[in-house]
């Protein structure tokens, strides 16, 4: 039986829970994909969904109890096996997605206004990040400006700093992105299991 004060805590952190979504394309390493989910459970952000198709599937429920403080069991996940199929549900769903690419049709990411209630952020693959068809399908495209000889940084790195941003953006008008009480309740009596 959980303690009153786990329950006020659990409480808490449902309250701050934020509409948003990640979206992890064919991450091969378990271990970046572990760190990513740190990021999004301490920035309030529920969901996950994975897209595996040209990688090898993993489940995120069994990985990274050490890289993501055990985040991942916060967390809810979806897996798809197309970029495509994943985007058609983002859609449907109301969502606005964004690509993290770095090209010339970007924005840079702190002249981007995340003002939407429903983002989904796309990350891609450690190596060759997005693939051409999650590029080619996101409403927008944007990019961290970097100012030394490197131009990329690791993907838990680049996730975090888009969540960063994008709560950062949020912060004045938090109510209004906050996942709505019904959802919460969902969550509070899911976490107390």
């Amino acid at each position: 039986m959980p303690t009153l004060e786990r329950k006020r805590r659990i409480a808490e952190v449902a309250s701050q829970r934020q509409t948003g979504i990640v979206v992890l394309e064919d991450v091969y390493d378990p271990h970046n994909a572990a760190a990513v989910l740190r990021s999004c459970e301490a920035f309030g952000f529920q969901k996950i969904f994975f897209v595996f198709d040209k990688q090898k599937k993993f489940n995120p429920k069994k990985i990274g109890t050490t890289t993501s403080s055990s985040a991942n069991k916060w967390l809810d996940f979806e897996v798809f096996t197309s970029i495509q199929a994943c985007l058609k549900r983002l859609k449907h769903g109301g969502y606005t997605t964004y690509a993290t690419v770095l090209d010339n049709q970007s924005t840079a990411l702190f002249k981007t206004k995340f003002t939407q209630k429903k983002v989904a952020l796309l990350f891609g693959n450690e190596h060759s990040g997005l693939s051409v068809s999650a590029i080619k399908l996101a409403d927008y495209r944007l990019y961290i400006p970097m100012r030394g000889f490197v131009q990329s940084l690791n993907l838990s790195v680049t996730a975090a700093i888009c969540l960063f941003e994008l709560t950062r953006q949020r912060q004045n008008r938090a109510k209004s992105f906050l996942l709505p009480a019904a959802a919460k309740n969902s969550l509070q009596k899911k976490w107390l299991k």
